[in-house]
């Protein structure tokens, strides 16, 4: 069941990453391009085998932990493996237009990054046996051109945002913890709401006894749970009962356990702060890619498919970018 749940997450998060970049490459013109460009943005080019690089960096991965049937399972008529194509196209598209707009500002590698870019490229070319260099197609030189070009998103992104700083209240960022009993029926949930404000009651056990879900324990933010439900958890006092609450999924009772996480609230704090920073870089970022003109090879980006191979096992370029560009 475990794995099953984690398979759906999985889903979710590769259409929903798919969709949400995807939708800035729009194919404008498919002529002009040589045989091995799966797309141009402007004078930015991606090859074939960059996109081998990053797709089967992501099929080996998850093939390490769910088994190489998993690009067969589908969702709404879609495979996981177009979900995860779509995902790459997406990713590959961002990084090349970051790259133009660190370009077009006159942003730059300094000495210092451009060894780690070097370093980083000898080790994970060096990782790569025959097998993996036919099959992707790639040498050490187009491997630093990836990892270069991936900096330099990463430090644009930084430039646009470092100047974004967000007060943000405790009030504001407030994480509550309540435990919480749903049930389907509003009669039963009534019945049981009485028993749960009777002197001495044990929620815990009466939420084993009559709660439709597992989970018993929930901790949240403003703006993270449904409305009717957020709304009566944020007005307890600590320890108090609601009455019965009216959801889209049936009938609450909550007992707030804490009204003030420190913890938890310093964590929705660095949330809501990063959510304003991609805010500020995203409303540049828009501005920008609407300005470009993108070009996507559609025949030899139909014909791309997953290397299933054996000997083709490299899941390591990211985290080998990770190790020489640890980021604050």
């Amino acid at each position: 069941m475990k794995k099953a749940v984690a398979f759906l997450c999985l889903l979710s998060l590769l259409a929903g990453s798919a969709a949400g970049c995807g939708k800035d490459f729009t194919v404008v013109l498919t002529t002009g391009l040589k045989k091995n460009e799966v797309f141009r943005i402007e004078k930015m080019s991606c090859t074939l085998p960059e996109l081998m690089v990053y797709l089967t960096n992501l099929q080996n991965r998850y093939e390490s932990v769910y088994g190489e049937k998993i690009w067969e399972a589908k969702a709404e008529g879609i495979s996981l493996e177009q979900e995860a194509r779509e995902q790459v196209l997406a990713e590959l598209a961002q990084v090349k237009t970051m790259a133009l707009l660190a370009q077009e500002r006159e942003v730059t590698l300094d000495e210092k990054e451009e060894q780690r870019v070097a370093a980083a490229a000898a080790e994970y070319f060096g990782s790569l046996n025959e097998d993996e260099v036919a099959a992707l197609g790639v040498d050490e030189e187009l491997i630093a051109q990836m990892y270069r070009e991936y900096a330099l998103a990463e430090k644009i992104y930084r430039q646009i945002v470092e100047n974004v700083n967000p007060e943000i209240s405790d009030d504001e960022a407030r994480t509550i913890t309540v435990l919480a009993i749903r049930m389907e029926d509003e009669q039963e949930a009534r019945d049981v709401c009485l028993q749960a404000k009777e002197e001495g009651a044990d929620f815990e056990a009466l939420a084993d006894a009559y709660s439709e879900d597992t989970v018993v324990s929930y901790s949240f933010g403003k703006g993270e749970m449904e409305e009717p439900i957020e709304a009566a958890a944020f007005d307890l006092g600590k320890d108090e009962v609601s009455d019965v609450i009216t959801a889209q999924d049936g009938y609450y009772i909550l007992k707030c356990v804490s009204t003030f996480d420190e913890a938890q609230t310093q964590l929705n704090k660095e949330k809501i702060a990063n959510q304003r920073r991609n805010e500020a870089f995203n409303q540049e970022y828009d501005s920008f890619v609407n300005s470009l003109v993108r070009r996507l090879n559609e025949e030899l980006w139909n014909s791309v498919t997953m290397i299933h191979d054996e000997n083709v096992t490299t899941d390591s370029f990211f985290a080998v970018y990770s190790k020489y560009f640890q980021t604050a």
